[in-house]
């Protein structure tokens, strides 16, 4: 197994499912700066999360950062580049997200542009704000090629957002909106990609699996752990080779 070795970390959608596991993980494998983003750390959704950072002070940051909000985001990242040094930010997950219960038939507008402005908008601006910070990442390291070692960022996808998989998937789907905007958050990648190869910033989209969280339901058929792992274990493990890419929590490349 690919270990991580990434030393700052950003998590998005922190407080809870995938994002909290991420972060107890991230600790795990002695990431010394994780800064812990969610819309409201101080609520009762973020109670594990707050008991995790006074368990490790100095490691874990809790950062107010609602992702719909571009000036949430502009404000975060004026927190965390207060608090990071000349080595900058190796990692961010994109991993905040919204996931509406709808169908062609029955999504209304306000849950296309709830959608959109989580799934898509906001991880572009995460992306944009944090961006100095991940450069410096980049150059810092003295070294070649591409890593989440040196700097990178990964966007939390799904299978649902692939053309191919829904082309086969049975009808009415029941997560439109869900699945129109994780593609649009799979072309961000394909451009952040492109845009940020000469800084040797790696890019890429990953389905975490389907996963026993709230978003998820009891019928998965993985828990966050497992997910997780293999989240991290895949991350560990990339090169320029999968830059722009879109892989699965196990390594395996999904169809667009």
């Amino acid at each position: 197994m690919a270990t991580l070795k990434a030393c700052s970390a950003l998590v998005t959608g922190a407080n809870r499912g995938l994002g909290l596991e991420m972060v107890k993980q991230l600790l795990e494998a002695h990431c010394s700066k994780i800064f812990a983003a969610c819309r409201d750390p101080d609520g009762t959704n973020s109670e594990a999360l707050r008991q995790l950072a006074k368990e490790h002070p100095g490691v874990i940051t809790l950062v107010q950062l609602d992702v719909a909000d571009p000036n949430s985001i502009k404000e975060s990242a004026k927190k965390v580049g207060s608090l990071l040094g000349k080595n900058g930010l190796n990692l961010i997950i994109n991993n905040a997200a919204v996931l509406p219960q709808k169908t062609m038939w029955t999504t209304t507008v306000e849950d296309m542009i709830h959608a959109f402005n989580t799934n898509v908008i906001g991880p572009l601006f995460v992306i944009r704000e944090y961006l100095p910070y991940l450069k410096a990442a980049s150059k810092a390291s003295g070294k070649p090629g591409m890593s989440c070692d040196k700097a990178a960022v990964i966007n939390i996808s799904t299978d649902s957002s692939s053309m191919g998989i829904m082309l086969s998937s049975p009808e009415p789907f029941p997560l439109f909106p869900y699945s129109i905007s994780k593609a649009g958050l799979n072309m961000l990648t394909v451009y952040t990609a492109r845009d940020l190869k000469a800084d040797e910033i790696l890019c890429i989209s990953l389905h975490p699996g389907w996963v026993k969280t709230d978003m998820g339901g009891d019928q998965a058929p993985i828990n966050t752990r497992q997910s997780v792992e293999g989240i991290l274990s895949v991350i560990g493990s990339l090169t320029e080779k999968q830059h722009g890419g879109f892989l699965d929590y196990t390594g395996k490349t999904m169809p667009w």
